[in-house]
């Protein structure tokens, strides 16, 4: 049984691994802030920001989640494109570097990130704006942009603030494009785990990655948020392989407007 639009449930509530996720998936979740998430631990916030972007370059995620980035505006001619959640900028650079008229506006939550990105060379590229904005109660107008990109933080937000992505998302921009770690089938998820939580007491990225593995979506799951947000919103998903254990392939979730 599926989530149908405009079905009444507790979304608040839901489980990372949607409505009729299993007793065991239902166990694989967790409310446990990453380093990501806290205030309290800004070198080691810092240091997972910086493996996250070496980590990314070394592995061509960057270039890889461009082109996916860019295939979804290939008949624009000069595309102005919205990254949320960029975190260390490297994927709005990606945006820049591949298409030669594209227009991105660089945005993250989280202050210290932005006065990174703007200190960097994106602060002074011509065709880059960055901003801090909240990907849940985005500062633009309906229709601003052809394109919006959240890559890897979708799982950081818990159900009500994911499905006012959804919402904003599809409201200031002609699609969204979520890029985000998959939510293995149970089984695989517990071996995944018992790979992965061996580094986590010693390894900043690791012990991330453990705590991003409990907090990501199924796809029905990511319907559900969408639907939530308004039933008009049309789902596409695509990709969400495993891979291996501490490099999962991508969930990639394409949702636009009805009409």
């Amino acid at each position: 049984m599926s989530y149908m639009p405009g079905e009444t449930r507790d979304i608040a509530h839901m489980p990372r691994g949607g409505f009729n996720a299993s007793c065991l998936d239902r166990r694989l979740q967790t409310d446990r802030l990453e380093y990501l998430d806290r205030d309290d631990v800004d070198h080691l916030k810092r240091q997972v920001v910086r493996s996250l972007e070496v980590v990314g370059s070394l592995f061509g995620d960057h270039q890889r989640f461009a082109r996916l980035a860019l295939a979804e505006v290939d008949e624009v001619p000069d595309p102005t494109i919205l990254e949320l959640g960029s975190g260390h900028g490297a994927l709005s650079r990606a945006l820049l570097e591949n298409h030669p008229t594209a227009r991105v506006t660089v945005t993250d939550v989280e202050p210290t990130s932005v006065a990174a990105i703007a200190a960097g060379d994106l602060g002074g590229h011509p065709r880059a704006t960055v901003r801090e904005m909240d990907a849940t109660a985005i500062d633009a107008p309906d229709r601003s942009f052809d394109l919006a990109v959240f890559a890897l933080s979708f799982h950081h937000l818990p159900p009500l603030a994911a499905s006012r992505v959804f919402a904003e998302g599809t409201r200031v921009a002609d699609k969204l494009l979520i890029i985000d770690l998959p939510r293995p089938p149970a089984p695989l998820h517990l071996v995944q785990l018992a790979a992965m939580l061996p580094f986590a007491p010693v390894i900043p990225l690791a012990h991330d990655g453990v705590i991003s593995s409990l907090r990501a979506y199924s796809p029905s799951a990511m319907r559900a948020l969408a639907a939530h947000a308004d039933p008009t919103i049309r789902v596409e998903l695509r990709g969400g392989g495993f891979g291996l254990p501490l490099r999962p392939n991508p969930q990639v979730v394409v949702a636009s407007r009805r009409g």
